[in-house]
């Protein structure tokens, strides 16, 4: 990760943390992990997270442990867990180990549930949610204990094996630990511990209809891996008091540190795995892996390379400040890498036909082409050209705007890699729109400047015989505003984000591609020459049957204003 696309490692604080504790002896080697809850598919915020854990790791011959926070069976499937195995691994990293689950603890978590029980630091409770809200207090005012509060040690023993037994309904208990309820920190309020939930755990079937809760979990579950350094977004430092007071009065004998960074908001995305479920739910994408969404599976369909995501993550650094980043930091990363690493071929998206009257069988010649024009190691394949070609519409215009370099009446433009052509007539239909163009070739004009005058213009076409048609899927940005979900109306509440979805997010054509791009597999990525980058689809292009593509980016920002 340090000298990756020659983007050298910028210090941050946790890296001055890190080399603070290595250089004292506090920490022979770094352990860090990646806690993802597997109740979605990963997002750009977890890329961001991934880069961080498992590239520290890495840098400093640690290790970086994948658990699954798996507390909440509800939500929770194997497809999440597959698909964030898969994220982290096609991102380029390894975790250390098997992959760990936070159900792999449930017993050690009961136990030391059962510990704090006989310690006198934590109690059953009857309160329901409602009350248990009443009895919280505010920011501004305490709370105040629950009835339940001083219940003896052998009672809360007893309570608390009989909710494991499953003798209580669902939610009619809870356990917590008994903190402050007068603390300005409401996460130290005497917190949740553990609920009654009979749900169908997708590891641990039915034997458990008691779980425990996230801030409980996930410190023992640091401290049982030996983390060295919890990392996590700045949202949890509130938790962080509750993190070291739990593993402060238990046993354990391991106390990894808790450090925050900033989360990344990317402008005209989500990053709320809430919000991107209801999207998939409500059918407004085609899944987690539509290639509009902000998910690691959708940026990997759309055709972003892993390199880019990575250096995006570089770029964009880490820190406790506000990290609201534009959507064309991500897309110019991602072009930046594929512009080394992608072939180039040519498409025609729009076609309009030209004859190029004047062609000779056996005399107007083809050439051949790189695929890259920096890495002749790509090779190179023949572009041959027919009687019959196809240009992009866009390239031709009867009245040229000012300083236009492309094809127009009577005017003259090379074609890549092939001659000179003069176009010489322009055929409409009944309806005014040109459907062909006739010009006529310069033969003197191949691998050389015409003589006497100078022709400014190049662009793409193919021949009609020798292309093949693909399905292309032009893809621009989901929503309309930079910030869909922070919109609010003139009564001061937020406006649903639905309403910015961007109609114009998907459009899909029919264009022409050199017929190279048929024998490609799925995932392969090209630049179309003059037109942006684009892959071929993972699951529907099918090798010598189907070319179906998607649009990556362009070969520009075109959101820049």
């Amino acid at each position: 990760m340090s000298t990756e696309n020659n983007a050298p490692v910028v210090s941050n604080f946790i890296r001055n943390i890190i080399d603070e504790d290595l250089a004292s002896g506090k920490h022979a080697s770094i352990v860090t992990r990646f806690p993802p809850e597997p109740n979605g598919y990963l997002h750009v915020g977890h890329a961001k997270s991934i880069c961080l854990n498992f590239g520290l790791a890495d840098d400093y011959q640690g290790k970086c442990n994948l658990r699954m926070d798996d507390t909440n069976p509800e939500k929770e499937s194997d497809e999440y867990v597959q698909s964030i195995k898969d994220s982290v691994s096609w991102l380029g990293f390894k975790w250390d180990g098997e992959v760990r689950y936070a159900s792999d603890y449930f017993q050690p978590l009961y136990d030391y549930a059962v510990e704090l029980i006989k310690a006198g630091k934590a109690f059953v409770c009857d309160l329901n949610a409602e009350e248990m809200r009443a009895y919280r207090g505010s920011l501004t005012e305490p709370g105040k204990n629950s009835p339940y509060r001083d219940r003896s040690i052998e009672e809360n023993l007893d309570l608390f094996t009989r909710m494991k037994n499953g003798e209580f309904p669902d939610g009619s208990k809870t356990l917590r630990l008994k903190i402050d309820m007068s603390s300005g920190n409401v996460n130290m309020r005497d917190p949740v511990i553990y609920r009654i939930r009979r749900a169908h755990h997708h590891r641990t079937g039915d034997t458990w209809c008691i779980y425990p809760m996230y801030d409980y979990t996930h410190c023992i579950s640091d401290a049982i891996e030996g983390i060295t350094h919890s990392l996590c977004t700045l949202e949890f430092e509130d938790h962080r008091p509750l993190y070291d007071w739990v593993l402060d009065n238990i046993s354990i004998g391991c106390h990894p540190r808790q450090y925050e960074f900033s989360r990344l908001e990317l402008l005209y995305a989500l990053t709320s795995k809430r919000k991107l479920q209801a999207l998939v739910n409500d059918g407004l994408v085609t899944g987690w892996d539509d290639p509009r969404m902000p998910t690691i599976a959708g940026m990997r369909r759309r055709g972003f390379s892993p390199a880019g995501i990575r250096l995006f993550a570089q770029r964009i650094g880490v820190s406790r400040g506000e990290n609201i980043i534009d959507m064309s930091v991500l897309e110019g990363a991602v072009r930046e890498t594929l512009e080394a690493e992608a072939p180039r071929v040519m498409a025609v998206l729009d076609p309009i036909k030209v004859t190029l009257t004047n062609f000779e069988e056996g005399v107007t010649a083809s050439r051949a082409a790189p695929f890259h024009p920096h890495h002749p190691e790509f090779g190179e394949r023949e572009v041959p050209i027919s009687r019959e070609i196809y240009i992009e519409r866009d390239d031709f215009a009867e009245v040229p705007p000012p300083k236009w370099q492309r094809l127009t009446a009577g005017g003259e433009v090379r074609l890549r890699y092939s001659y000179v052509i003069k176009c010489d007539e322009v055929i409409k239909d009944a309806t005014g729109r040109v459907v062909e163009l006739k010009c006529s070739i310069d033969h003197d004009t191949l691998g050389q400047n015409p003589v006497g005058r100078k022709v400014k213009g190049v662009i793409h076409w193919l021949s009609c015989e020798h292309a093949i048609e693909a399905q292309v899927r032009l893809y621009d940005r989901l929503f309309t505003e930079p910030r869909p979900d922070a919109v609010r109306g003139e009564d001061g509440e937020y406006v649903d984000f639905r309403q910015f979805l961007n109609p114009h997010s998907l459009a899909t054509v029919t264009a022409c591609v050199e017929d190279v791009v048929l024998k490609a597999e799925p995932e392969t990525r090209y630049q179309f020459e003059r037109l942006g980058y684009f892959v071929t689809d993972r699951y529907e292009h099918q090798p010598g049957v189907k070319a179906v593509f998607n649009r990556t980016v362009g070969l520009k920002d075109s959101w820049a204003k």
